[in-house]
């Protein structure tokens, strides 16, 4: 993607394969600062703080998290406790286990010696890997949206919660990146922008990073989008995913359980865009998924900017409030329109998801 009109991702090595940069998100949308992660303590902190976030994004900083301690220490306890360490960082979204774990399947069988560069390598490849992945996704989801142009005058209008766009990856993104493949064939579109509280990711990544590639979009309270569908004003919804289990159900970020209600509700098509590695095989539904439960200062205080330029955070709940903040929700596959994958559209099915895998790439 680009950011003020220059090509950007989301992450990248340094020139000396000592340290990995990548863009700090807490900071967005008022900075965009970079933020210079040299160690596995300080990737971990990046991933578990949010610096980063994103399934597809998570995984990328996590392989190259392991490529750090590689340099240092390359043998085979030091490599494994690295990645049980930084598996911890989050729990919910299966990409992290999964990237680490191909991490370790490339270099333990390796000399020690010869387990530096092979894990430098293996990291960009995963992160090439990943744009290339949500490149197809996009060209996959691009057929719906092109198709309800085709059948309806005006603007396609999709609504999006959290962020799944370049932000959520290494770039492109997995759910905006069917919006952004559009823009570029010329189709007309309007993007409802969740909030996404308590964290704003849609308020403050997902309108970001839409402005910058001048989609048209307009930023609405979590709780108008059924008002929207009611209304007739969503054409189709599209999320992203953390974690895919092998029923078709989704765990994405609280609050997509009940957008896929209001959907089915009011017959908006809803579809998650899922690259294989988010699909985790082994559990039999969503509700063995670990649901993520973080900070309750998430909800009782918010950051923002002041007409001053300060960014400073404010509380909003009384002192001493009980709260409760689970970060995610799972989506019953019956509910899903069907899921966008780098190999095509599929659907949300235990035996579908099966022969999807099995089809060679």
């Amino acid at each position: 993607m680009r950011v003020d009109g220059q090509p950007r991702r989301t992450l990248w090595p340094a020139d000396g394969q000592d340290a990995l940069y990548v863009i700090d998100q807490r900071q967005l949308p008022h900075r965009l600062a970079v933020e210079r992660l040299d160690s596995v303590p300080a990737v971990l902190v990046a991933i578990r703080d949010m610096w980063v976030r994103g399934a597809p994004l998570i995984g990328a900083t996590a392989a190259y998290g392991l490529a750090l301690q590689a340099r240092v220490d390359g043998c085979d306890a030091a490599l494994q406790a690295a990645a049980a360490q930084l598996r911890t960082a989050r729990p919910t979204a299966v990409n992290l286990a999964w990237a680490l774990q191909r991490m370790l399947r490339r270099l333990l069988p390796l000399p020690p010696a010869e387990r530096a560069v092979a894990a430098w390598q293996e990291a960009a490849a995963l992160a090439d890997e990943d744009v290339a992945t949500n490149q197809a996704i996009g060209r996959h989801g691009l057929a719906l949206l092109a198709d309800l142009a085709r059948r309806r005058p005006g603007p396609v209008r999709v609504l999006t919660h959290c962020n799944a766009g370049w932000l959520a990856t290494v770039d492109w993104g997995t759910a905006l990146a069917p919006v952004y493949q559009a823009r570029a064939a010329g189709i007309d579109l309007q993007v409802w922008v969740d909030e996404t509280r308590p964290r704003n990711q849609g308020a403050s990544l997902t309108a970001w990073e839409l402005a910058q590639q001048g989609v048209a979009h307009t930023l609405i309270a979590d709780n108008a989008g059924g008002h929207l569908m009611q209304r007739g004003l969503v054409d189709i919804v599209i999320v992203g995913c953390d974690r895919v289990a092998a029923n078709g159900d989704v765990c994405n970020k609280i609050g997509t359980y009940l957008k896929a209600l209001a959907a089915r509700e009011h017959g908006v098509p809803f579809h998650v865009a899922m690259p294989l590695s988010t699909l985790d095989l082994s559990l039999p539904d969503g509700l063995q998924i670990p649901i993520e439960e973080r900070s309750a200062r998430e909800l009782t205080h918010i950051t923002g900017r002041t007409a001053g330029g300060d960014v400073l955070e404010v509380q909003l709940a009384p002192d001493g409030c009980a709260a409760a903040n689970p970060a995610f929700d799972v989506t019953p596959a019956a509910w899903v329109s069907g899921l966008i994958t780098e190999r095509g559209l599929v659907a949300a099915r235990r035996e579908a998801l099966q022969a999807l895998v099995e089809r060679p790439a």
